[in-house]
């Protein structure tokens, strides 16, 4: 676990301090592989041969390195993985664009960004739409491959991130065919335990009550109790969670900017406590 750790704390500051690498962490040669495989073979084994052989190779990766040179190797390969994995466009990034953008036609252009990886097609300028979805993309982008990496390891990540791109991102989905249902439900799969602790995570970090009662409200209106794929109460704890934070500091809610930037923070603070979470986790192994 203490790899682990500090395998995700290098990562994260090299994503902060060398963003030029962004442009690796696309797997921009997937889809020519894709491409191959599904013109060999036709219909969901067409589709899945590429992603189970490169989790496969992942897999034995990692177990023929356990152990090797004091684990010196298969650190190295569980940051590479997981650095490949993150992402893959920078979400800090995405928000400061619009954040900065002069104008409110450059703001919305550059908001579109914060959708790019999540195949729902244009995003609408509004306070709501761009809380709920720099939340969906801090999702898809972090907080689902750290939670598969550190439970996991490296085929975790390496699982998550080939899902989420042939369900969801433009690039892929047009290889997909017949497989687009299959793997936008196994997508929901993976995302339902990350899911879940964010919101956790939002009411302690923000207004335990206002995101707590967000929460309930939205199950009973709904109707279809705790344990479905229905993922929609992220959107509404996010809402909740920066709305109350908006008000406790300037008494009323505020524009589209302003609640986008207490979003981020929201963000950072629930990063913060899972980074937290771990640490504890990794200190009370020493301890033990």
């Amino acid at each position: 676990m203490a790899k682990t750790f500090i395998a995700i704390l290098l990562v994260i500051a090299s994503v902060q301090a060398l963003p030029d690498l962004a442009r690796v962490r696309g797997f921009p040669w997937l889809r020519d592989l894709l491409e191959e495989a599904h013109a060999r073979r036709s219909g969901l084994a067409g589709v899945f041969a590429v992603p189970v052989l490169l989790v496969a190779l992942t897999a034995l990766i990692q177990h023929l390195l356990h152990g090797v040179w004091f684990g010196l190797p298969e650190f190295a390969f569980m940051a590479l993985v997981l650095f490949a994995c993150w992402g893959p466009r920078d979400l800090d990034a995405d928000i400061e664009s619009v954040l900065k953008a002069p104008d409110s036609e450059r703001r919305r252009v550059a908001a579109q960004a914060l959708n790019a990886d999540s195949g729902l097609g244009e995003l609408e300028y509004s306070a709501p739409a761009l809380v709920e979805a720099g939340f969906r993309a801090a999702l898809s982008r972090h907080f689902g491959v750290l939670f598969w990496f550190v439970v996991l390891g490296p085929v975790g990540a390496i699982g998550y991130r080939l899902v989420q791109l042939l369900a969801r991102s433009p690039g892929f989905r047009e290889t997909t065919g017949s497989a687009a249902e299959t793997l936008e439900r196994t997508a929901r799969v993976l995302d339902w335990a990350p899911a879940h602790l964010m919101a956790w995570s939002v009411a302690v970090v923000s207004d335990f009550d206002a995101v707590a009662r967000s929460w309930r409200d939205y199950h009973a209106a709904h109707g279809r109790g705790w344990f479905t794929l229905d993922l929609g109460f992220l959107a509404v704890i996010a809402r909740a969670g920066v709305d109350a934070d908006v008000v406790a500091e300037d008494g009323s809610t505020a524009d589209a900017t302003v609640e986008l930037a207490d979003a981020r923070v929201i963000l950072r603070r629930v990063m913060l406590a899972w980074l937290a979470v771990i640490a504890i986790v990794v200190i009370g192994g020493w301890a033990g």
